[in-house]
């Protein structure tokens, strides 16, 4: 596992706005750990872990989103403009092969246990999708995403309910250049596991309907 000298060097060149992915953020030992834990909840779609975090979702994870500059020359951390300037819940999502999620808004992800296709896509007026994804991200097991800026406020992302990703390739999956190991793609499919993800925010004040183990609102 080696972090990248700042977000800059992970920056997802083949997009016009601001994304950054980093492979191998955490070890398989970490994942692994992660994974055994004893859930308070069956992992399934949109539970929310409000402050104080369990240590085990914080250690490493956190210390590691706040300790990469955003360039050699910036150094600025992530959550360092936001009201904590560190995260302070966790959403966690279990999607198993051929479970996806409706476009949503995300900041932070980690991903773990697999990899999947992120479909991002551009709103039209009124508030409909596109037919067909903008763009799309390759995030494979034990990977950090990052979307900031117009990236994170006006586009949505969706994941397909499919049980396998088909063409993969250079052309179609904008952070190839950036993958861990692009050679497990390269007959440009990928058979879905079960991905579990930890998306990490800092919120003003998280919704009372959501509690500290509730639905995300």
């Amino acid at each position: 596992m080696s972090l990248p000298r700042s977000l800059d060097d992970a920056r997802v060149s083949a997009l016009p706005l601001t994304a950054y992915y980093v492979p191998d953020f955490i070890s398989r030992d970490e994942e692994r750990l992660i994974l055994t834990k004893s859930w308070p909840f069956p992992l399934l779609n949109d539970k929310l872990l409000d402050a104080p975090l369990p240590s085990w979702l914080q250690e490493p994870i956190v210390p590691r989103l706040l300790s990469l500059p955003m360039s050699e020359q910036d150094e600025r951390r992530l959550f360092s403009q936001s009201p904590h300037r560190r995260p302070n819940h966790v959403l966690v999502n279990e999607y198993p092969p051929g479970v996806g999620i409706m476009a949503h808004k995300l900041m932070c992800t980690v991903s773990l246990g697999a990899s999947l296709c992120l479909d991002v896509y551009r709103s039209r007026e009124g508030g409909a999708l596109e037919s067909t994804p903008t763009w799309r991200i390759l995030q494979e097991p034990r990977s950090l995403l990052v979307t900031t800026d117009s990236l994170y406020t006006d586009y949505l992302h969706g994941i397909a309910d499919v049980t396998e990703d088909v063409d993969l390739s250079p052309a179609s999956i904008v952070n190839w250049s950036l993958l861990g190991d692009a050679s497990v793609f390269a007959d440009g499919r990928n058979a879905r596991g079960t991905r579990t993800s930890l998306t990490y925010r800092d919120v003003i004040k998280v919704s009372k309907a959501g509690s500290k183990l509730g639905l995300a609102k």
